[in-house]
């Protein structure tokens, strides 16, 4: 997964000077897109590759800031989340941010990812690695 967000931010950043630097801030960056894709009136299917990218991007930003991991869903989880792949925080629980930027483009300004960031339970102290309990790592 981590591939893949550099991927993104490299793609994205070559055609715009958007500063998706993997900080905390940057999520702010992150809801400015969304509802610029929500303004333009496409549909989710249009933008779905955009937004799993940018859900990707949010997810690394939390492996690199908070001390998560990568992990890939098990069956529950993916009927749950509607993904295959998400996050576990050092206290073990697990979060959907792939699913989470969806939400933002469907609902708007209450699913506002730099929001997400604060309110996520158990996240490691600053420059503490990620771990994964349960799952398998991405």
């Amino acid at each position: 997964m981590r591939q893949h967000a550099a991927r993104f931010v490299r793609d994205v950043t070559a055609r715009s000077r958007l500063p998706l630097d993997y900080s905390v801030a940057s999520l702010r960056v992150v809801d400015f897109i969304v509802d610029g894709l929500r303004k333009s009136g496409r549909d989710r299917a249009a933008v779905g590759q955009v937004l799993f990218g940018l859900g990707v991007y949010a997810g690394e930003v939390l492996v690199r800031r908070a001390g998560a991991a990568w992990i890939e869903f098990d069956q529950g989880q993916r009927e749950l989340f509607g993904q295959a792949v998400g996050i576990r925080m050092p206290d073990g629980r697990v979060w959907n941010p792939v699913g989470k930027v969806v939400k933002r483009f469907e609902a708007g300004e209450r699913e506002s990812l730099s929001t997400f960031y604060l309110q996520l339970h158990g996240r490691a102290r600053s420059g503490s690695p990620g771990c994964a309990r349960s799952g398998r790592r991405v």
